[in-house]
């Protein structure tokens, strides 16, 4: 999921890690610092399509590689949300580095995650602006519930209960629709997504020469 840009950073100092507060934290979460850069898939990849696989096997070194070079993708393409399907790995994982409304910082990973939303009759639906990093250069309104919990696992096995509310819950939203093979274009009107992919096309190779450039400072 992409960062708005007046939203990249939080008014706010107060961090959740995993779920739960913090004293204090880097920009860079610790993650990011340990990553690789990996390539981002782009809207009509097979990978994006296909509903992710549950990982059956915790505390290995190949999910913490994969969750640290998450991270530093997301961060390379200011990002505020990546699934593993976007570096091209069907697993059921996500990570996060996302304000919420009241600026605090929300930050961490969760696997095989399981959305909960309000009941039907105490939902309410946000139209905002939503971008994804797997559809660079589009941002389009989105209708979103305003509260969401996911509940998973971290990378041991440890059970997780993330909460989210505003944009923390729409960031929650988008990423558990890609692991189960679903970007947001999927949730536009047909004109609208049309829309979507003209402005991408537009500004894909911008898009890209901005992450190229950042990860090539990262050197």
């Amino acid at each position: 999921m992409s960062v708005r840009h007046e939203r990249s950073r939080p008014v706010d100092r107060r961090v959740h890690v995993q779920g739960g507060p913090v004293d204090s934290y880097p920009d860079l979460p610790p993650e990011a610092r340990r990553g690789s850069v990996r390539r981002v898939t782009v809207v009509g990849e097979e990978v994006l399509r296909r509903p992710c696989r549950e990982v059956t096997a915790f505390d290995s070194a190949e999910l913490s590689t994969l969750i640290d070079d998450m991270f530093l993708t997301m961060y390379v393409a200011d990002g505020a949300g990546l699934a593993a399907n976007q570096v091209g790995v069907g697993l059921e994982l996500f990570v996060y580095d996302c304000p919420d409304d009241n600026g605090v910082r929300h930050v961490g990973h969760i696997i095989n995650p399981v959305l909960d939303l309000p009941d039907p009759g105490r939902r309410r639906l946000v139209d905002d602006a939503e971008g994804c990093l797997s559809v660079p250069g589009a941002m389009m309104a989105v209708p979103r519930t305003d509260r969401a919990v996911v509940r998973g696992f971290d990378k041991d096995g440890r059970p997780l209960v993330v909460e989210g509310q505003g944009y923390f819950a729409r960031c929650l939203q988008h990423e558990t629709d890609h692991l189960a093979g679903h970007t947001y274009l999927d949730r536009l009107s047909g004109r609208d997504r049309k829309e979507a992919l003209r402005q991408m096309e537009a500004r894909r190779e911008d898009v890209f020469a901005r992450r190229a450039d950042k990860a090539a400072g990262l050197d």
